[in-house]
């Protein structure tokens, strides 16, 4: 795998819970693999239970793991590592923060109804906000803040994940931030 920090980037995948992210990041990541990048998936929900056998989900439990998680993403590309961040990061400041300490970062916003996201529930914390065992579910009892200028914006409800890790890969090739090989 190839490996060069002036050329390692980063792809934020943001969404609702439920949204087709991991789907996403997935597909993404085999892509970038596929031609000889090396790329590591920073999923959330598993860093957080890494962090802390118990993670809080409130104000200062999130600026802390989302700062963990920048700060993380900034120096695996420093070092080479192109990274793919799975993570919904409710709040644009949490990922304006990543944009700041990683020069070659694009965002990704996974759009997707609430209503699809809450039929979907692969991790049941949806049924879990609805019946008072979640109190700070984004899209529920806490907001989710959309980005304001997305490189690109994928429809989670709709879109193929493969053709929308293709436009993905479109969009860091027009940046500069991988060469074209053509597979596009």
């Amino acid at each position: 795998m190839k490996r060069d920090g002036q050329n390692a980037f980063a792809v934020w995948i943001t969404g609702l819970p439920a949204s087709g992210k991991s789907t996403l990041a997935a597909a993404l990541a085999r892509q970038i693999r596929e031609i000889g990048i090396d790329v590591a998936v920073l999923e959330s929900d598993i860093l957080r239970k890494m962090f802390s056998e118990h993670p809080g989900y409130d104000d200062q439990d999130r600026e802390y793991f989302y700062d963990s998680l920048a700060f993380i993403g900034r120096v695996l590309t420093e070092h080479g590592i192109s990274v793919v961040f799975d993570a919904t990061a409710n709040r644009r400041s949490y990922r304006n923060n990543a944009r700041r300490q990683i020069s070659r970062f694009i965002e990704v916003f996974v759009e997707c109804p609430l209503e699809t996201c809450i039929r979907r529930d692969p991790k049941g914390i949806y049924r879990k906000a609805r019946e008072g065992k979640a109190s700070h579910v984004p899209g529920m009892q806490e907001a989710y803040e959309p980005p304001e200028s997305p490189d690109i914006v994928v429809r989670g409800d709709h879109d193929n994940p493969e053709e929308a890790a293709r436009r993905i890969r479109n969009v860091l090739v027009r940046r500069g931030f991988l060469e074209n090989n053509g597979s596009s």
